[in-house]
């Protein structure tokens, strides 16, 4: 029985890996102090963001109304405040990003 429960706890924590697929959203780099306040890119934006992070926020996407947690934080410096198109795997909160550009 024992084998058993734990055999089943390990499907159960394995499967929750295969949850993130693969996506490419367009939206605005804010921070994680700010939040939803920054979702249009501007200066002020962009000054806002850089002060929040440097004060110990973390960058994180804002698209649709929602945040996103973003994990390669050295990949959006430059692009603090502004609009970007970020491909990765997303679990519906966060995104492990694979790449970011300047959206168009």
């Amino acid at each position: 029985m024992k084998k058993l429960v734990l055999l089943a706890a390990m499907v159960l924590a394995l499967s929750c890996f295969g949850m993130a697929a693969e996506m490419t959203m367009t939206g605005t780099v804010s921070d994680s102090h700010c939040g939803l306040k920054h979702a249009e890119a501007s200066d002020a934006a962009a000054g806002c963001v850089k002060s929040c992070v440097k004060g110990g926020a973390t960058y994180v996407l804002v698209s649709g109304g929602k945040v996103y947690n973003l994990d390669a934080q050295d990949k959006f410096e430059a692009f603090a405040g502004k609009s970007v198109k970020v491909t990765g795997d997303s679990d519906g909160t966060s995104i492990k990003v694979k790449s970011v550009e300047a959206a168009k």
